[in-house]
């Protein structure tokens, strides 16, 4: 719990989440609908998608494709978590629920917290900083549903937006090699001439291709 309060990402989660539950209210979901999808899909832009698509009439198949796409982006994140936890003696099985938890928040939070925890310890601090995390993203899923009458739709749509812009931030705090700097401020500088293709995966063409380029400059100063 003293690193849940540890990091400011918990804030801008709990504010993140009220925005979600204030749109599972707007998009006509029940409670405990809206307070499924958080403990389940666990991902604020996928529940987002997944409230507005079947809020707009597309069909479950629909929604699942969208949602399954979206989550794409979290599979570089497990690849590169789950190395710092596990030993050669660790099940499997016991992956199963920290490879659940990790999100953006926790994938942060793991390489800012990991590497002073035991490894033999850290399943058991992922699990505990995940359901941290999940519980607090349900207690303001619950507000954010409670209070959806009385939110702006301005102050909701702001409140969405800290998730990416504490993102972003918390990337550039754990940039500790040239390689992490070069692809943080490429895949910013790429972004706007990647918009300009018109292709809906610009977020994808610049970041690829400005970790690529990073890759290239940390391989050339290895061997330099």
């Amino acid at each position: 719990m003293r690193s849940i309060g540890s990091t400011i990402l918990t804030l801008v989660l709990f504010a993140t989440y009220i925005g979600i539950g204030a749109l599972a209210h707007d998009t006509h979901f029940s409670l405990g609908w809206a307070l499924a999808s958080t403990a389940f899909v666990w991902a604020g832009p996928a529940q987002i998608i997944l409230l507005s698509t079947l809020g707009s009439g597309a069909t479950v198949v629909q929604a699942a494709i969208a949602v399954t796409v979206s989550a794409i982006r979290l599979f570089p994140m497990v690849v590169s978590v789950l190395p710092m936890m596990r030993t050669a003696q660790t099940p499997r099985r016991h992956l199963v629920l920290p490879t659940h938890f990790i999100a953006v928040t926790l994938w942060v939070e793991c390489f800012r917290l990991l590497p002073h925890v035991p490894r033999q310890r850290r399943i058991a601090f992922t699990n505990g900083l995940g359901v941290g995390l999940v519980s607090v993203s349900l207690t303001a899923t619950l507000i954010g549903y409670q209070l959806a009458a009385n939110l702006p739709q301005i102050l909701g749509a702001a409140i969405l937006l800290l998730t990416p812009l504490a993102f972003l931030l918390s990337s550039a705090r754990n940039c500790r090699q040239l390689a992490d700097i070069v692809a943080l401020v490429l895949g910013l500088a790429l972004f706007p001439l990647a918009s300009l293709l018109h292709t809906g995966v610009d977020i994808l063409i610049s970041g690829v291709s400005a970790g690529i380029i990073a890759y290239g400059v940390h391989w050339w100063r290895n061997r330099v």
